[in-house]
């Protein structure tokens, strides 16, 4: 008897605090005009990540020759190379270890294109400015510890909040880093035809966006700083465990409404382009040279991994979790290697060895970390064995061993 009171004063208690609220009140775009607010001035800022926007199809089919040849002058009639970075927290410093052997051999190829989502979001504006960040990105990703990211909130405060942490810390983060001379330069090489893309999941819509980091930098958006920022922040934002970002737009009348936006790993944990996108259009238009290669740095590990699970409600929920991720990451591959096959891309894939044993004793602990960056950089250098096909596919068929 004393067991179902507990149970109940525990459900009214629960049910009590729900009631209450400590986040502001919200004013979300109603479904008809979901499709239609845009990011003011830019309307190229962002697009679904499942459909090929109007807006480009319509500018991409104007253009003459000559129109391409001088709005793209560092991707018309070159080799093209597109750099893919997948989500995995602490374990980014893998990829930035890689980037850096990569630079350090001297057989880096300067990206026409980078995408990144959630860590990946944070270190793609570096790799897409080159070699001359990989210094930022060693120290971000080898000296960060958990405190620096996020701060625990008290029960209370999540249970009436929006998230067991507050990201303030990543948010100093980033804006520490994510200067403007930065933001600066990767406008320069927007206007060149290259292109830097992070995803987030717009959670009101359900949908994955992709925003278009260098049309934000290089428009006259007064707020471009903070909004790429916080497109950077929203990238990595983890639902429950990080607070969702949200983004201000508007409508054609000038009404405002705010977006919730969340981590993009939820909907795709690396991408390269739409499918919905006649890439082979596009390269043939830009009189690309040669095959396009594609690079995915995956930083996470690919193999399967036993562990006897305790018979727990958090222990069976974090190895789901785990379960899922794993299968959704690979499945992401799987559709990338797709797009390669239909579009004459060529796939490489770079991932986290089986044989490094290490563990974090905590979400970010520099000592695990630098130990990754150092065992990707290494790999690297010794030119890092790419495979040319997702899990389970022949390797070394096609595509290059920089």
């Amino acid at each position: 008897m004393n067991n179902k009171i507990s149970f109940i004063l525990i459900c009214l208690s629960i049910s009590l605090l729900t009631a209450c609220s400590f986040t502001p009140e919200r004013h979300p775009p109603p479904a008809t005009l979901i499709s239609k607010v845009s990011i003011p001035g830019i309307p190229d800022a962002r697009f679904w990540a499942d459909e090929w926007p109007a807006f480009s199809v319509s500018r991409f089919n104007s253009l003459s020759d000559a129109d391409v040849r001088k709005i793209s002058s560092a991707t018309y009639n070159v080799p093209h190379n597109y750099l893919a970075i997948s989500g995995g927290g602490a374990n980014g410093a893998f990829g930035t270890g890689l980037l850096a052997g990569w630079a350090a051999k001297g057989t880096r190829p300067e990206f026409t294109m980078v995408t990144g989502v959630s860590t990946g979001a944070l270190t793609a504006p570096f790799a897409f400015l080159g070699a001359d960040y990989d210094a930022k990105l060693k120290t971000i990703y080898t000296t960060t510890w958990t405190k620096d990211v996020a701060i625990e909130r008290n029960l209370i405060t999540a249970l009436l909040g929006d998230s067991l942490a507050d990201t303030k810390p990543l948010q100093q983060l980033i804006r520490q880093y994510m200067t403007a001379e930065v933001i600066e330069e990767i406008a320069v090489e927007h206007k060149k035809g290259r292109r830097l893309f992070l995803g987030t999941v717009n959670l009101d819509a359900g949908r994955s966006v992709i925003w278009n980091i260098g049309a934000i930098a290089a428009s006259d958006y007064f707020e471009k700083g903070d909004l790429i920022r916080e497109v950077m922040r929203a990238s990595a934002a983890i639902p429950v465990a990080f607070p969702p970002v949200m983004i201000t737009v508007e409508s054609d009348d000038g009404h405002k409404y705010d977006e919730m936006h969340v981590d993009g790993s939820v909907s795709a944990q690396v991408f390269v382009y739409p499918a919905a996108v006649n890439w082979s259009k596009i390269t043939k238009k830009l009189k690309v040279q040669g095959k396009p290669h594609i690079f995915v740095i995956r930083n996470a590990f690919i193999e399967p991994d036993y562990n006897g699970v305790n018979r727990s409600v958090l222990s069976i929920a974090s190895r789901s979790i785990d379960a899922l991720l794993r299968a959704s990451g690979t499945g992401d591959l799987y559709q990338i290697y797709a797009l390669c096959r239909r579009d004459g891309n060529a796939f490489n894939l770079a991932y986290i060895p089986t044989d490094f044993t290490d563990e974090p004793t905590e979400g970010f602990d520099p000592v695990y970390m630098r130990k990754l960056y150092k065992r990707g950089y290494d790999m690297a250098y010794k030119g890092y064995p790419w495979e040319n096909g997702p899990p389970g596919f022949v390797t070394h068929i096609e595509g290059v061993t920089p």
